[in-house]
């Protein structure tokens, strides 16, 4: 119970600080460790950021590992990002210290390995014009289909129906038998 006080706490705080944030995306080399981190919020741009990052880093990595300390935002910019971070073979981590929430779960999804010591939390994103947030699991079709990635990622898909029924403008703290099922660990 104090845990998941703790957690919300966190992300209530992360949640009020959001409002002036910014992208942040950096690629480290570490003795033969590639290290992405992303962090803040997820905005247009940052697909091209970490793609500049990764292409100054050539080169064989005993390991690539994405670091994930992020709000979400733009959900189209981290599924670009994840079927980057995908195609190059990088693991996902939250560290303990770390809070994925929003669009962030793409990224976790992406991981080639995942591994969640902070915490994880669905949030419905927002559709402009009145678009139904139902249409968009139900279509198939659509290029932007979480459903549709996750099978991709080898995600449960039933975790973008999840997302969507989170109460709009609320948070749902991702338990670790919650991340097993959805196979996000």
């Amino acid at each position: 119970m104090i845990a998941q006080l703790l957690r919300f706490a966190l992300i209530a705080t992360a949640l009020l600080t959001a409002i002036d944030a910014t992208a942040k995306v950096e690629v480290e080399v570490h003795d033969g460790l590639l290290a992405a981190k992303v962090s803040e919020e997820i905005v247009p741009g940052d697909y091209e950021a970490l793609l500049k990052a990764l292409r100054a880093h050539p080169g064989k990595f005993t390991r690539k590992i994405m670091l994930l300390d992020s709000l979400g935002g733009s959900m189209p910019e981290a599924m670009r990002m994840g079927r980057l971070l995908r195609e190059t073979g990088f693991e996902a981590l939250v560290p303990s210290n770390g809070l994925c929430q929003g669009s962030c779960i793409y990224l976790l999804a992406a991981g080639s390995k995942r591994t969640v010591k902070g915490a994880v939390a669905l949030r419905r994103p927002p559709f402009a014009n009145g678009d139904s947030a139902l249409a968009q699991v139900a279509s198939p079709r659509a290029p932007l289909s979480p459903a549709n990635y996750f099978r991709e990622m080898g995600v449960n898909v039933s975790l973008a129906e999840a997302i969507y029924r989170v109460p709009e403008g609320r948070l749902h703290l991702l338990s670790q038998d919650d991340l097993a099922r959805y196979r996000l660990k």
